[in-house]
């Protein structure tokens, strides 16, 4: 599949707003801190920036309000209709603390419930195709939810590293456990892809298994069109696995030591460094393994094209 920088970026920037959002929703930030009041402002703003980026992908993005009509049947659907719900909760948590220094438990809860469900929902848009073997896997929402998880307790950790009060290792330890985690369900995601037989063949798609190896004879099309841009890309499986490395070293292992190496620093800007440093490398390792989310993914109607 085509990696879109648009779908990329929307998954990237709403998981760490909603893993944000989840984490104030449970009230693991004292709403009195001006850094926790930033914390909402920050969570509202990625949230928003990966919506409206994955409305570019759109051929007709005045057109995505019509996405919501499909609740019923469209997991994209879902995910429009519970975004917009959400933010009903997110927004009054972000105005009592704000304004108020409180934190409201009734919307702060719903607002985590919500938030979790949402990335649910992106990961399922995936998950439930059926045409794409890679993607067609429990372990899909899991990643969705431990990575979008994994970044909202990193950012959650630098804003607690910017208030003024001792500091507190749960959120470090939650951090390592998550990082651990996350990586963990992307390696078993990807040991599955790389080891698996695809469903769909040259010979099912054409029902002329019965006769033997079916081989092409001719494309369907001489020049390119939208399923070969959009279905065709391709990745050598030599280039995937050592992107999929790096993403690891670099999106897990290195923030990982990172935060647990923070405590030695003792207080101050170099924790906050640490911190800051950690965050911005799970934030590229997570990038990297979207764009290979889709570049490795293979839709079904490539037998068609000799892919």
């Amino acid at each position: 599949m085509h990696p879109a920088p648009s779908i990329i970026v929307f998954t990237t920037l709403s998981g760490f707003g909603y893993g944000l959002a989840a984490v104030l929703g449970v009230g693991l930030l004292d709403p009195a801190f001006i850094a926790t009041k930033i914390a909402h402002v920050l969570m509202l703003a990625l949230i928003s920036a990966g919506l409206l980026s994955s409305t570019l992908h759109l051929g007709n993005p005045q057109r995505a309000w019509r996405a919501l009509s499909q609740w019923r049947s469209s997991w994209l659907s879902r995910e429009g209709v519970m975004a917009i719900v959400t933010f009903v909760p997110l927004l009054i948590s972000a105005w009592a603390s704000l304004f108020d220094s409180r934190y409201l438990k009734l919307p702060g809860l719903l607002g985590a419930a919500g938030a979790a469900t949402t990335v649910c929902c992106t990961a399922m848009i995936y998950a439930s195709l059926k045409s794409i073997d890679a993607w067609h896997t429990w372990l899909t929402p899991v990643c969705y939810l431990l990575f979008a998880a994994t970044g909202g307790v990193l950012v959650a950790g630098l804003m607690r590293m910017l208030m003024p009060a001792p500091l507190d290792s749960g959120l470090s330890i939650a951090a390592v456990v998550l990082l651990a985690a996350a990586w963990g369900a992307k390696i078993a995601w990807w040991r599955r892809l790389r080891s698996l037989q695809p469903l769909s063949s040259p010979e099912s798609a054409t029902g002329l298994g019965f006769i033997g190896r079916v081989r092409l004879f001719e494309r369907p099309h001489t020049n390119d069109n939208y399923l070969t841009r959009e279905m065709g890309y391709r990745i050598a499986r030599k280039h995937a696995s050592k992107l999929s490395r790096l993403a690891v070293i670099y999106g897990g292992a290195a923030p990982a030591a990172l935060v647990a190496l923070a405590p030695i620093a003792g207080q101050g800007p170099t924790v906050g460094l640490f911190h800051l440093a950690a965050t911005l490398l799970f934030g590229l390792g997570v990038a990297v393994e979207r764009w290979l989310f889709f570049a490795e993914a293979r839709h079904a109607v490539m037998n068609y094209y000799g892919g």
